[in-house]
């Protein structure tokens, strides 16, 4: 009897930890997302954006490839990078920017292969496509 109030409760507790309410529930993993423009913009440089298991994110900025996380429930988004590899490279100007531009976004939409980061306070938008 012990043992299994011991199981069930490590189950809940484990079943907590895991964000399954955020955008990865909602379509975020189905692809890797590809930035198309940010602020009605078309961008003219690469960067990509994963959504893992457990909160994970990773992707590739225009220089560098990073990882972090994210655990907001959907429709609200918070990335945070914890980690960006630290290569020097002639689009480092557009890299700081997209790490900005993605530290502002606090909503997420995602429909099909489409994915949208916003920000109400601010307007600023960035448009990914999935591939």
């Amino acid at each position: 009897m012990r043992f299994g109030f011991l199981a069930i409760a490590a189950t809940i507790g484990l079943t907590a930890c895991d964000p399954s309410e955020t955008v990865t529930k909602y379509g975020g993993m189905d692809y890797t997302w590809k930035l198309t423009e940010v602020d009605g913009t078309p961008i003219d440089y690469n960067a990509l954006l994963s959504f893992g298991p457990h909160g994970s994110v990773n992707g590739e900025g225009p220089c560098n490839g990073y990882s972090g996380g994210q655990i907001k429930p959907y429709p609200w988004v918070d990335i945070q990078i914890d980690f960006v590899e630290e290569l020097y490279c002639s689009g480092i100007d557009d890299e700081e920017a997209y790490f900005a531009a993605l530290s502002e976004m606090t909503l997420v939409e995602v429909s099909g292969a489409n994915m949208v980061l916003s920000n109400d306070e601010t307007g600023r938008q960035m448009v990914f496509k999935g591939i």
